[in-house]
């Protein structure tokens, strides 16, 4: 092999470039594992990173793609062997470290996850970073008691990669979900993950807001934060949780003490850059049996390393839904 294809994001004073161009193995950085990459996938972060101001990228020039599934070609960690199937998401990766909108990548085997079995390379990068953050997000309410007997779970932002595959992983479970979007064309694609409802962002919005509101859901998963997540700790019933993982809706909260005072909410942070090995390995395990979404299937869209351009425009102005599946 003498080169290969990568999406290369470059900055230049004023000047900035997203194209593909052939790259050698040398131009890689340094790490114990040399992967083919099959599969990559767009996240929000990714998108960021192919814009001039995203401010995601540390240095130029750069291959996004902060997800990668593929087959190790050669390994310098006793753990991993030629031929073993991969995946890596977060970490350093497509941020500060060349990314998977590559034909081969070299990482730091630190980052590496064996492919769980019951799980294809595909459906990894089907669900990607947003799976996992999906997935770690039920796990955590489960382990706060936000089970289906309590009621009603909330999923904002329901039409993204998060929403997407929460709503799935969740009406598998067998919880009651009301999925909230700004998209009120989505409404047949949303009730086929498996919410039972659908409600507009604005409701999640009310013009007065209340420290208590009416107790409406037992717990949310909140992609979008800002406003919308003052009003959800508000109207989140006794003993509840929100598991946060978004900011499209700002990074601002105002809120008050009242609902975890009076009503026990917990509200808690998800991070699926720098969660811990070991929570990474129970999760992709967990994702490849109990939680795989019965949706996977109708929530992505497949596209090549050309079209990553076209994809990221569709994702910033949502114009796009579910999951940007790259095949490389």
């Amino acid at each position: 092999m003498n080169s290969f294809k990568a999406m290369i994001v470059d900055k230049a004073e004023d000047q900035f470039t997203i194209e593909t161009r052939l790259l050698n193995l040398e131009d890689l950085p340094a790490g114990e594992l040399l992967i083919q990459v099959v599969y990559s996938s767009i996240n929000y972060k990714d998108a960021l990173a192919s814009i001039p101001n995203g401010n995601i990228v540390k240095q130029y020039p750069h291959i996004p793609g902060i997800d990668l599934a593929g087959i190790v070609v050669t390994s310098r960690d006793d753990r991993f062997q030629e031929g073993d199937e991969v995946l890596v998401t977060g970490f350093e990766l497509g941020v500060g470290h060349f990314g998977g909108f590559s034909q081969y990548a070299r990482i730091p085997s630190a980052w590496a996850v064996k492919l769980p079995r019951g799980l294809s390379l595909k459906e990894a990068m089907i669900l990607g970073t947003a799976g996992f953050t999906a997935a770690l997000s039920v796990h955590d309410l489960q382990e706060n008691g936000v089970l289906p007997d309590k009621g009603p779970i909330l999923v904002t932002g329901a039409t993204g990669g998060v929403g997407s595959v929460s709503i799935s992983i969740l009406a598998k479970l067998g919880y009651e979900v009301v999925a909230s979007s700004g998209k009120s064309d989505m409404k047949d694609y949303l009730l086929g993950l498996g919410a039972k409802r659908v409600i507009s962002r604005e409701e999640l919005v009310p013009e007065k807001q209340r420290s208590l509101d009416k107790q409406l859901w037992a717990g949310a998963v909140d992609c979008v934060g800002g406003k919308s997540l003052s009003y959800i700790l508000s109207s989140t019933g006794y003993g509840g949780a929100v598991a946060v993982s978004g900011l499209t809706g700002g990074i601002e909260l105002a809120t008050t003490v009242l609902p975890f005072i009076l009503r026990g909410i917990r509200l808690i942070g998800i991070d699926s850059v720098f969660a811990p090995m070991e929570v990474r390995q129970a999760i992709w395990e967990r994702l490849a049996s109990e939680l795989k979404p019965p949706a996977l299937e109708s929530m992505y869209t497949e596209i090549s390393l050309d079209e990553i351009p076209e994809a990221v425009t569709n994702l910033l102005h949502g114009q796009s839904r579910g999951r940007f599946l790259v095949k490389l």
